[in-house]
């Protein structure tokens, strides 16, 4: 008979019973692995001003205020680290002002580093906003209203005043007057803003005066201009010697129409004795015109004056007409 073989089988079991052990199963109760997924922090930048008109000296309108948008998903606080490339900034934390003060016309940044945790890169986030910074012209000047006041009223060889008034313009300008005449002199006043002017010889004249107001880059100008009279001159009418009664009475005829013509004006006769004249013969011619005059052609006697010149070679008579104003004839 054959006998059965004997295996060692105490000597494979605690190694059997070990495999066991350290097989995983969730028979065992072995709980299953947990995974941490981690969110940065994020910022990002607003500015109350992309643009900034500010130039040298103007503090008034250099500051740009900084608002930061800024988020930690893990709750942790948040640090901010503020920055800039110019200017100065004041304040700390989500909101700072930008002080630009001073610094030339460019495009300038502000910087931000915020921090929501430790050394770790994973815990910071960074974000930047550019200002661009001009200086605008300055408007242009703007000249006064300026005005002349012309003299109402002129004489012949009188000196006039022209006197200026300003009003409105670009302010801070110390005017600087400037006279000049289209004839004439300038005898009072330049340099301010009123002058008197020597119009000797002007009579039939026109007279222009400028004045030019330096101070400002731009001309501004006002000019006035005034016409003085034609002189008032008396005009000898008719002049002649011995002659015919009748051909006197023609000649006498006309100078009335032509006094007539202008009845502010006034008959001056001169009548100028000969050499052989006769005694009395001068007032004779004179009574004798001036009697035509009023009682012929009815003329107002007042009028008229008589004159006498010295002698001639031959009696004769000027009749002259004199306008009102003007200097009589010289005989």
């Amino acid at each position: 008979m054959f006998r059965s073989k004997p295996y060692p089988i105490g000597l494979f079991l605690p190694l059997v019973l070990l495999g066991w052990a350290f097989s995983p199963s969730d028979a065992l109760g072995q709980k299953a692995k947990e995974t941490f997924v981690f969110a940065p922090p994020t910022v990002s930048l607003a500015a109350d001003h992309s643009v900034l008109n500010t130039c040298a000296g103007d503090t008034s309108a250099s500051l740009v205020n900084l608002n930061a948008k800024a988020v930690s998903p893990s709750g942790n606080p948040i640090r901010y680290n503020w920055s800039t490339s110019a200017g100065r900034l004041e304040g700390t934390g989500a909101a700072v002002t930008w002080d630009l003060a001073g610094v030339r016309p460019g495009y300038y940044k502000a910087f931000l580093a915020i921090n929501s945790g430790g050394a770790d890169e994973a815990c910071e986030a960074f974000s930047s906003i550019a200002v661009f910074v001009k200086c605008p012209p300055p408007p242009p000047p703007v000249c006064p209203n300026v005005s002349i006041s012309c003299p109402d009223r002129v004489g012949l060889n009188q000196p006039v005043t022209f006197t200026s008034s300003l009003s409105g313009g670009t302010g801070n300008v110390t005017p600087r007057f400037t006279w000049a005449v289209s004839a004439g002199r300038i005898i009072e006043g330049q340099g301010t803003g009123t002058i008197k002017v020597d119009t000797t010889g002007l009579a039939g004249q026109t007279l222009s005066a400028t004045l030019s107001m330096g101070g400002y880059s731009v001309d501004c100008a006002a000019s006035c201009l005034i016409s003085f009279p034609a002189p008032i001159t008396c005009k000898k009418f008719d002049e002649f010697g011995e002659i015919a009664r009748n051909d006197e009475k023609a000649r006498l005829d006309n100078y009335a129409i032509e006094l007539q013509n202008d009845p502010t004006s006034k008959a001056y006769v001169i009548v100028y004795p000969g050499q052989g004249s006769r005694s009395g013969q001068v007032q004779a011619q004179k009574s004798r015109i001036v009697d035509y005059l009023v009682n012929s052609r009815g003329f107002d006697a007042g009028r008229i004056v008589t004159m006498v010149g010295p002698p001639r070679s031959y009696m004769a008579t000027d009749l002259w007409v004199v306008p009102q104003g003007a200097p009589p004839p010289t005989p």
